[in-house]
């Protein structure tokens, strides 16, 4: 007698199992057995079955067969224990299944999706990396989120982004407070670093750093005055070249050195390299440290281009995310690198002189420092728009931006600065301020607008006509009622991500904790550390939300008004929760690189294609105007700088332009200073970026290369605030068609 198991291997048959598992079915009933002949009996029968059969009986059959006699007995209600029971294993079984399925084809990068554009699925480490992400998020779905939390997720209400870090409590991004760290040297796990002495090693360091960090958490990294930050290096190296000078050049030895020039030898980081001093007292050897100093900053910045786009140090060859704020420094050291910076940017990386990805360059604009003709770094603003028009970056912070009101202007740190992607740090309610070394986003989860006005239209229906035609806005109010409801929700999933990222030791993030990376880390509790980011509430498809609503976007008058209303019930929650909970909630316009897809494929499943909704590969991201509509740059500014204003956590606006805009550097100057005096927080340019792999050229490029005729084309394009390589290949499905589908603004 045999049985045919699920896999086709045929096995004995054993009477045994049957009945211990019809047992195990009195056991969770009676909660002790108490008689064993029914199972006995059953057995039996079940036994004389396989005998009769001519042909091995199917494991399943025995089953059914089991269930049958168990029906017929007098303990339906052990019948129905033994069903649950096997309808547990058999989810386990399938679930077990489909699991490993999914996981062997994460090893063999059998089903590439391009989550993150800055990671190979193809590589080595971006297969290990693919493979232990999807363990890790069904980890949290199962063992770490609520029952809330979780539901919400998978019913594409709420998303729960990098779930797989979840797992482990990491927390997201962080501004890296360079200044002390490079003053003082920090620690490691293997070593310590002395204080950097010039601005060579300035800038090794900043990479150094850069790197560390970025694996103590998920996210990007920033420094938010870099200019800044770099001056008393810049000062350190010409004071080195000036010795240097003295002795080689003047044929000074160090010993007959004036004294008032010897005091300002040992004290470098006191007087500027444009001090009078200096050149009344030899004017070879200043001339030298002059040139010498303008050197060595060149090739350092060059230096710190080639580690960030080298340093492939996460997962699957991923760069860290990194980004550089800069422009508003008027002291010469500072206007040193700034110029530095924007050159390099212009000149690019590597032999074929390709766009540096990172680090994310971010200009920041100031009135009355660079922002008009005759301010002391007018000059290099002039610079920065070249770098855009030839490069993308760097993109433009708005320092006069009316959501970083009561920053320092004498304090470079409170100044507005972004990471790459958009994520800001608004008004500390722990008693930071607008300081933004430090602190970061601690986690984020974003609304799925789309599939919340859905609800609210299949709710509607349900009312009878008769009410529909009293209430012409019951969908919007049902809609806005289930949004009120989803913010309490998403509230509440984030301070529970928040509690179980504050129960980790710190000793799972070491190097950040005991350099002091986090801001206010009292060496005990590291929620003293967490408590001064953000709990970013995002949002994803306002466009498609309102065409489902009221049957049009809003770049229409009625489109603008509901979207209003809807910014604005996220931006009073947020502050309401900020003083109840004494936590940093901030709205944030998600950058949804990859949730853009997913979410749509998601609602298609749910409603189908619905034309305006549903009908493409991507929800919009976040409050943005649809790529494909037709408009001027300046309209599309008009039309985004409405609803900026309520986000607190992070948003961009950025601009489609042809590669025309490299001979119009004066129309992309009145662009950028027209966002800017929109009060846009944060303004970025596409422009096409094409880079011919066989000579190098950047331009846009059609099918071949103008220079030389190569037919290998990288296509450059910006994936939410970064950019990232060939569109193409780096780019998810949903990415992919909302690049081709943006329309030029002129």
């Amino acid at each position: 007698m045999y049985v045919m198991k699920r896999d086709g291997s045929k096995v004995p048959f054993d009477k045994t199992k049957i009945y211990d598992a019809i047992n195990k079915a009195f056991v969770d009933v009676d909660g002790i057995l108490y008689e064993t002949d029914t199972a006995s009996d059953i057995a039996t029968e079940i036994e004389k079955l396989v005998e009769k059969s001519a042909k091995p009986i199917s494991v399943e059959a025995v089953q059914d067969a089991v269930e049958d006699f168990l029906m017929r007995s007098e303990r339906r209600d052990v019948a129905r224990s033994y069903i649950r029971y096997r309808y547990k294993k058999e989810v386990a079984r399938n679930y077990s299944n489909d699991f490993v399925d999914a996981f062997a084809g994460k090893l063999r990068a059998e089903n590439v999706q391009n989550q993150n554009a800055n990671v190979d699925e193809h590589s080595f480490g971006g297969r290990m990396g693919e493979a232990t992400e999807l363990m890790t998020k069904q980890y949290a779905l199962d063992f770490c989120v609520s029952p809330m939390a979780r539901a919400n997720h998978l019913n594409n209400e709420i998303y729960i982004h990098d779930l797989g870090s979840y797992a482990v409590g990491m927390h997201n991004c962080l501004t890296i407070p360079y200044d002390p760290l490079l003053a003082n040297g920090f620690n490691t796990r293997q070593t310590d670093v002395r204080p950097a002495n010039s601005v060579n090693t300035m800038f090794q360091l900043i990479a150094v750093l850069a790197q560390l960090q970025s694996l103590q958490q998920f996210g990007g990294v920033a420094a938010s005055h870099l200019d800044w930050t770099a001056v008393p290096y810049v000062r350190k190296s010409f004071v080195k070249h000036y010795k240097d000078g003295l002795v080689y050049i003047a044929g000074i030895q160090e010993e007959d050195i004036d004294y008032e020039i010897e005091y300002m030898i040992k004290n470098p980081t006191e007087y500027s390299i444009e001090d009078s001093e200096w050149e009344a007292y030899n004017d070879a050897a200043y001339k030298y440290a002059l040139d010498m100093t303008i050197k060595e900053t060149n090739q350092a910045v060059e230096g710190m281009y080639h580690n960030l786009n080298t340093l492939q140090s996460r997962s699957g060859n991923q760069l860290p995310f990194t980004s550089i704020n800069y422009g508003t420094c008027t002291l010469p050291e500072g206007r040193m690198v700034i110029k530095a910076l924007l050159e390099g940017s212009i000149k690019g990386t590597g032999r074929l002189r390709k766009t540096s990805i990172f680090p994310c360059g971010i200009f920041q604009v100031m009135k009355g420092v660079n922002k008009e003709p005759g301010t002391p770094n007018y000059d290099l603003f002039q610079l920065a728009l070249k770098s855009t028009a030839t490069r993308l970056y760097p993109n433009y912070a708005n320092v006069d931006w009316s959501g970083n009101a009561g920053y320092d202007r004498n304090d470079p740190s409170t100044y507005f600065a972004t990471m790459g992607c958009r994520t800001a740090n608004g008004w500390d309610i722990n008693g930071l301020g607008q300081q933004k070394d430090g602190r970061g986003n601690i986690c984020p989860v974003t609304i799925i607008l789309p599939t919340l006005a859905m609800q609210a239209v299949e709710l509607a229906d349900n009312f009878s006509e008769d009410y529909q035609m009293e209430h012409p806005n019951l969908e919007v109010e049902i809609f806005m009622e289930r949004l009120d409801n989803k913010i309490n929700e998403a509230k509440d999933m984030l301070i529970e991500r928040f509690e179980y990222i504050c129960a980790q030791p710190a000793a799972a993030a070491k190097f950040m904790y005991e350099n002091n990376i986090m801001a206010g880390y009292d060496g005990k509790d590291i929620r003293s550390a967490l408590k001064h980011g953000t709990l970013a509430l995002g949002q994803l498809g306002l466009a498609e939300t309102l065409q489902i609503l009221i049957g049009c976007d809003h770049t229409e008058e009625k489109g603008m008004e509901l979207a209003k209303r809807i910014e604005e019930l996220f931006k009073k929650r947020c502050a309401e929760f900020k003083e109840q909970y004494k936590l940093n909630f901030g709205v944030y316009y998600t950058p949804a690189e990859n949730l853009c897809y997913t979410a749509m494929k998601k609602f298609q499943k749910m409603y189908g294609v619905i034309p305006n909704v549903s009908d493409r590969e991507f929800f919009t991201n976040s409050m943005h105007v649809p790529v494909w509509r037709e408009m001027s740059p300046f309209e599309k500014i008009d039309i985004e700088s409405q609803l900026t204003g309520y986000s607190s956590a992070g948003c961009i606006t950025y601009v489609e332009l042809d590669s025309g805009i490299k001979n119009n550097l004066e129309g992309l100057e009145l662009l950028v200073n027209y966002a800017m005096d929109k009060d846009i927080p944060y303004f970025a340019v596409n422009v096409p970026n094409d880079s011919c792999m066989e000579c190098g050229f950047t331009d846009e490029i059609n099918d071949e290369c103008p220079m030389c005729g190569g037919e290998e084309i990288q296509r450059l394009r910006r994936v939410t605030g970064y950019l990232t390589g060939d569109y193409k290949t780096a780019f998810n499905k949903g990415k992919q068609q909302e690049t081709e589908m943006r329309v030029k603004h002129r």
